[in-house]
């Protein structure tokens, strides 16, 4: 429940459209529903502003369709990450509703509109095989409530698709730079800008990337000031980092 709706619930109690016993039986789910294989966090968006989002790697698909059919009954925006199109086709029969962004590989459920701020967040990647993973930070940073620009495959080896884009850059209020190989791209962008960048590695790159280790451990140390880091190929974390200070008062 949110704060308005138990305002609500308090309203219907005092009027009389609700008696106690109605009452008791919604808070049943206070603070959250326990399926026995997952608890539902009802009551995240209180706390932290943002509801619970489902991570369905690992999970099977009548689990997810599960936990979105419990969080969908509380008139919740629902989003989860990493969803396969066979999960997504599940939950669509819950709700018909339903969005599948299969680059970014997430499901979502709108139920209302999150309040939008005017500031911007931008999206830089290295490269177009970084894409999937930029998605993943886009859509989410969007489903939060976040207007978003998208610069794609601007990396230092042709370093003039970035500088001719900085204007635009430069009037977001944080920056997501998204690179594989050795991951140098958040270093420049972290000297052209004013503004947070956060750091995505992929694992994008021949054998002596890693698996993404060295662009994780380039933007580490990189020399730029007000560089962040996130693990590899967390789009979704980026995204959430960035939505989270893009609406910062």
């Amino acid at each position: 429940m949110t704060g308005e709706e138990i305002k609500n619930l308090l309203n219907d109690i005092k009027n009389g459209s609700k008696s106690v016993d109605d009452a008791l039986e919604v808070l049943k789910t206070f603070p959250y529903t326990d399926l026995g294989y997952a608890r539902i966090d009802h009551h995240r968006e209180i706390r932290t502003g943002y509801p619970e989002i489902i991570y369905c790697a690992g999970k099977t698909i009548e689990q997810v369709a599960g936990i979105f059919r419990a969080m969908a009954e509380k008139e919740n925006n629902v989003m989860g990450t990493r969803a396969t199109p066979e999960m997504f086709e599940a939950v669509k029969k819950i709700a018909p509703e339903a969005i599948y962004f299969p680059e970014a590989r997430i499901i979502s459920l709108s139920r209302k509109a999150p309040e939008k701020p005017d500031s911007k967040i931008a999206i830089i990647t290295a490269g177009t095989s970084d894409i999937p993973v930029a998605e993943e930070a886009a859509i989410t940073a969007e489903l939060l409530g976040n207007n978003v620009v998208r610069i794609y495959d601007a990396g230092v080896a042709g370093i003039h698709r970035l500088v001719d884009k900085l204007p635009e850059i430069r009037k977001c209020r944080v920056i997501v730079v998204i690179a594989g190989m050795e991951g140098a791209l958040a270093s420049v962008v972290g000297g052209l800008v004013d503004k947070p960048v956060i750091a995505v590695p992929t694992s994008v790159g021949y054998g002596a990337n890693f698996g993404g280790i060295s662009a994780l451990l380039a933007m580490l140390t990189s020399c730029s000031s007000g560089v962040t880091v996130v693990n590899i190929d967390n789009g979704f974390g980026a995204g959430f980092s960035a939505s989270m200070i893009n609406k910062m008062k």
